[in-house]
């Protein structure tokens, strides 16, 4: 009998089933989902309000100038940026809702909203856990998601992994990197906030603390809605404010329990199904995958099943060959 490839992975096969039985009854307890990990007490983070939004993307350029992104163009005439979503070349971009008439502000029934899709940096983000190199690092202090060009190879698991679609890949060039929202942190190093916060006129997108993000979040959703308040712009505690009458919000704020938490809240007067976010549990992914990856890989049990299996099948193959030599 010849060993051909056929012969061989059958054998493979057979004998990897048979040592993977063998090293499951041997795992002293079933894989179990570690909880999600802890905010960190110095994070930080944006609060995006729908309500306070009007549409100018100011955010979508700042953030452009401030991490030298270029046009995004997606139409015929190319006159202007025109991003429809995140992207290599944009990271952050406003969404328009909008139904029947159109005639009312941050009301579902014939009405309209604005929503503003950016990376969420999770407190516990799919995407860290699943880089086989480190290259996406959750900031200890800060909790900012960030990504490390230098250590990537382009695996893009992490594009796979996320729940809102954040991290996307060039597909322009034959060294392709991971683009996404890392907050400013290169501008945070510098004393600065994030450029979207900071170019946005009527204080829709807010930076701060996440413990202040937090505060300002419960006393608007304390407000009445019609009675006039006051909103800060670009940072909590800027003493930079404007007054207008508060809006009707819906009782869900996302981000707070989303996948664990996120550090990118959002509040809104239309619910976030019909904004385009999905609608996500409380326990992260990440919390469950690494609790099935360490307990495969605990002592090695994953790999030595796979290397036995193979070698199981190549002395088998062997014999085989020795028993019916070809004439």
């Amino acid at each position: 009998m010849t060993v051909n490839r056929r012969n061989f992975i059958k054998g493979a096969a057979g004998g990897g089933a048979a040592l993977a039985t063998a090293a499951v009854v041997s795992v002293p307890s079933p894989a179990q989902a570690r909880p999600n990990k802890e905010m960190s007490p110095n994070a930080v983070g944006l609060l995006f309000d729908s309500t306070l939004c009007v549409g100018c993307k100011a955010c979508v350029a700042g953030c452009k100038e401030a991490n030298g992104l270029p046009v995004d163009v997606n139409t015929s005439d190319a006159l202007w940026d025109t991003p429809l979503d995140i992207g290599p070349k944009t990271y952050n971009v406003i969404k328009l809702y909008a139904d029947g008439t159109a005639d009312h502000k941050d009301q579902e029934r014939d009405g309209f909203a604005f929503i503003k899709k950016s990376c969420m940096h999770c407190v516990d983000p799919s995407c860290v856990s699943v880089c086989p190199v480190s290259a996406m690092t959750k900031d200890a202090k800060t909790g900012i998601v960030g990504y490390n060009p230098d250590i990537c190879i382009g695996c893009r698991y992490c594009v796979a992994s996320c729940p809102f679609g954040v991290p996307q890949s060039e597909f322009d060039t034959p060294v392709p990197k991971i683009k996404k929202c890392e907050m400013c942190r290169h501008r945070q190093a510098e004393g600065k906030i994030p450029a979207c916060a900071e170019v946005c006129p009527t204080g829709a997108t807010i930076f701060g603390p996440l413990t202040a993000i937090n505060e300002e979040i419960a006393r608007r959703r304390a407000m009445k809605a019609g009675e006039a308040n006051v909103f800060e712009r670009r940072t909590i505690g800027s003493g930079d404010t404007h007054e207008r009458p508060a809006a009707q919000y819906i009782d869900h704020v996302y981000g707070e329990t989303e996948v664990g938490g996120t550090q990118f809240r959002h509040m809104a007067g239309v619910s976030f199904e019909k904004l385009g976010y999905p609608n996500l549990r409380e326990k992260s992914f990440a919390s469950e995958s690494e609790g099935i990856q360490h307990t495969l890989y605990k002592g090695l049990i994953a790999p030595a099943v796979v290397l036995g299996g193979l070698v199981w099948a190549a002395k088998r193959a062997s014999h085989i060959d020795d028993e019916h030599p070809e004439e």
